[in-house]
């Protein structure tokens, strides 16, 4: 009898020739479309078609009574007609090289009509209720991570979601992020038990069946919510219901890239789940036990050697020439050593000797235990990598943060349009919101700054020294021992008297504008004054007591000759430093009532606060609006108003990440080669154990054991030399410019999540890795391991 892979007869000339026509025909077909411009009505049908949802859409459409789109006409129609028959054609070419082999002409097999093996006996090629529960359960994962995400993180009960009131309240208002791991680890966490129900169920993997589960029911609501960013009445339906599944997706920069992450995720849940069902239950009842498998694996591949994991993290540490030198010294003393005593054992008992330079030249020329050892050190240099990189680039991130927060305010509060008057009663009310540490009013305007030197454009803010030091460390960053203070009592400026200070009158007697007379100079008028930064007092080329004068393009005032700039000299006061050379050079304060004053404003532009958390900064500010009754009154915490450059931050650590994860994944191709020349090499003992009765979940439990060892082994070396060289960095440091960097070293800040998440990742890989080696050793049968022997 011929085998089920021989019933199928390819004429491969027959199938390349009609590849070539269907390919000439779908190019006729896109010269056709492209010459009536009709992509835009033909992309989205033949997306549907590719996914097969084609005739699903269509069906749905008749029922809800759609009515269709006017389809534009094609003017080269024959062109379309030509590509639609060619293309027809192509595809006729290739089902006439496929054809079923003729029957065999001799009879039965002296086995026909006798009873079925139980397991080809219980065989079905598809499994309904395996394809429910791999493609609901990705769907209800997607339905709780998005419920999940919206009530912890709004506060909006489940019951409240449909009517999207502005006022629901009730949830437990967890920062986002922090909502967003509950929820994704509990929708990955219902990905995984619905793979492992339908594997249990099946038996088997079922891969048709998960297949077609993600694709028709765990597609659609990441592609609604990728489609929500581009269509606006889509954005209009849903945007306000799922603001915080958006506001966390753009978090990266990108929403759409945030909910593919997010799906992926899932399906890799899923994938670990339909494993581990197919392990526990592929024999036909759950079995959960691991412990004779562990003891196999672990004597098998012997991962956990010291000599292994001591070499493996020396190279880590000190690089690969230093400890290999050693190691091959050793290892030749070792075997010299080794071999004197045989020489001299051969003199006694030549047998013994002969057995035992065996068992030498076995250990050395054993090329597993050389495989092992590089799989495990890819894995540990993919881990550590992982770890210093981004431990770098967070430092980097929590270096920029602190400067940023430590000149503006965590949130925000202002009107829509106008200033706020009242700012003294929102104060008042702002105070009582819990979370909320800190407050002072501002007014802030974009003004031009003129010295003798040179002339700049900055922004001005009108502060109050009193209070600014609740919310930003610009008091902390005065240089030279300065204070705020100094802003009330301008008098008390020390200024340097330079030529062009207009001397005030003394006893009566006016001096000449032009002609100045010598004797006692003149006391210098006060003038009010003026906060700048290091970098503006450079380029200025001014020091504290010098005058300057601000030009605002914005109150203008009627001079000689019709309207001119207000402008207003302010005398230097005091200097601060940032470290953020945008703000040195940009920003300037003064007086709140002088900024009043000059701009004729009344009250003042806004209130900035200090929260207790700045990760929570975004919901306490959206309880504040709630205090002050909502409109005209809004607040912007400080992840809004900086998105894009953090965002912009931690879409690059996510594509560092990801680009570093492919050290680990050219590590898993290692670990595949292991683990197959492990399976080539222990056939036989993989037929005794099978014959003895082991299931074939139990040798896909031995082999992914042996494959776990490695990724842990290898996660292990890399967490700890990760850590060690990311203290190395943070003690010892790595020297930068002050002047052009303004840091001194390179920051480290090692985030226990992300590190964990580099050895989970690690561990997931290689999980992932040994898989595919680990089935084919589950289908090797016990006649034909052991028929050689």
């Amino acid at each position: 009898m011929h085998s089920a892979e021989r019933q199928t007869v390819h004429r491969w000339t027959f199938i390349w020739i009609g590849a070539l026509v269907a390919l000439v025909g779908f190019s006729l077909l896109g010269v056709a479309l492209t010459s009536s411009q009709a992509w835009l009505e033909t992309s989205s049908s033949l997306g549907l078609s590719l996914l097969g949802w084609g005739g699903l859409v269509q069906a749905l459409n008749a029922l809800l009574l759609v009515s269709e789109q006017p389809v534009a006409t094609v003017p080269n129609t024959g062109l379309l007609v030509a590509g639609s028959v060619v293309w027809l054609a192509g595809w006729a070419l290739i089902a006439a090289g496929i054809r079923r082999a003729p029957e065999p002409t001799e009879g039965p097999s002296p086995a026909a009509g006798a009873t079925l093996y139980p397991r080809l006996a219980r065989y079905r090629d598809f499994y309904w209720s395996t394809l429910g529960a791999y493609g609901g359960g990705m769907l209800l994962a997607e339905v709780v991570l998005v419920l999940l995400q919206t009530v912890l993180s709004s506060g909006v009960s489940a019951t409240e979601l449909g009517s999207a009131g502005k006022g629901a309240s009730g949830g437990l208002s967890l920062p986002p992020t922090g909502a967003f791991a509950i929820a994704l680890l509990a929708g990955g966490m219902v990905a995984f038990i619905s793979g492992f129900i339908g594997a249990s169920r099946a038996q088997r993997l079922s891969l048709p069946e998960a297949t077609i589960g993600v694709l028709y029911l765990g597609l659609p609501i990441p592609i609604i919510l990728t489609l929500m960013e581009r269509l606006p009445g889509l954005q209009l339906a849903l945007g306000y219901r799922l603001r915080e599944v958006t506001y966390v997706a753009g978090l990266i920069g990108r929403p759409e890239l945030g909910y593919w992450l997010v799906f992926t995720f899932l399906v890799l849940a899923l994938v670990l789940g339909i494993n581990t069902g197919f392990i526990a239950a592929g024999s036909g009842r759950v079995d959960l036990k691991l412990g004779f498998e562990l003891f196999v694996a672990r004597r098998h591949v012997a991962v956990f050697r010291p000599s292994l994991l001591l070499g493996t993290l020396a190279v880590l540490m000190l690089g690969i020439i230093p400890p290999l030198l050693i190691y091959f010294i050793i290892r030749s003393a070792e075997a010299a050593v080794e071999r004197t005593r045989i020489r001299e054992l051969g003199l006694k008992d030549p047998l013994a000797a002969a057995s035992d330079l065996n068992r030498l030249k076995l250990r050395e020329q054993s090329p597993t235990m050389m495989m092992t050892a590089l799989s495990v050190g890819g894995v540990g240099v993919g881990v550590m990598a992982l770890i210093i990189v981004l431990s770098v680039m967070s430092g980097f991130e929590a270096d920029l943060q602190q400067k940023i927060l430590g000149t503006n305010a965590h949130a925000v509060v202002s009107k829509y349009a106008g200033d706020l008057p009242e700012y003294a009663k929102v104060m008042e009310s702002v105070r009582k919101v819990p979370g909320v540490v800190g407050q002072t009013p501002f007014i802030i305007n974009q003004v031009m700054i003129a010295s003798e030197g040179n002339v700049d454009g900055v922004i001005i803010k009108g502060i109050d020294p009193g209070t600014v030091g609740e919310v930003t460390d610009l008091p902390k960053n005065i240089l030279g021992g300065g204070s705020l203070d100094i802003l009330y009592t301008p008098e008390k400026i020390v200024h340097r008297g330079l030529p062009d200070e207009e001397p005030a009158e003394e006893s009566g007697v006016e001096e000449d504008d032009i002609i100045r007379r010598s004797g006692t100079p003149k006391k210098a008028p006060v003038l009010p004054g003026i906060v700048i930064g290091r970098e503006l007092a450079a380029s200025l080329r001014v020091v504290v007591g010098d005058r300057v004068n601000v030009v605002s393009p914005l109150g203008t005032e009627l001079g000689p000759s019709g309207p001119i700039p207000k402008s207003r000299a302010f005398r230097v006061a005091a200097i601060f430093y940032s470290g953020m050379y945008e703000y040195d050079s940009k920003f300037v304060y003064i007086l709140l009532n002088e900024a009043q004053d000059f701009f004729d404003v009344k009250g003042a532009t806004g209130i900035e606060l200090k929260v207790a958390d700045i990760d929570d900064a975004r919901r306490i500010a959206s309880q504040v609006v709630k205090v002050l009754g909502g409109y005209p009154y809004r607040a912007r915490d400080w992840g809004e108003m900086n998105k894009n450059l953090f965002s912009a931050l931690r879409l690059e650590k996510l594509v560092m990440g990801i680009i570093l994860s492919i050290i680990i994944i050219v590590a898993a191709g290692l670990i595949v080669a292991t683990v197959i020349m492990l399976v080539l090499e222990k056939r036989k003992e993989i037929s005794v154990l099978k014959a003895l009765g082991v299931p074939d979940g139990g040798i896909v439990k031995i082999f992914l054991a042996e494959g776990l060892q490695i990724g842990v082994a290898g996660g292990f070396l890399g967490l700890i030399s990760g850590l060690s060289w990311c203290v190395f960095i943070e003690k010892v440091g790595i020297k930068l410019d002050p002047d052009v960097y303004y840091i001194p070293a390179v920051p480290v800040r090692v985030e226990p999540v992300q590190t964990v998440l580099a050895v989970v990742i690690a561990v997931l890989v290689t999980y992932l890795a040994s898989i595919y080696p680990a089935l084919k050793a589950s289908s090797v049968e016990p006649v034909e391991g052991l028929k050689a022997e």
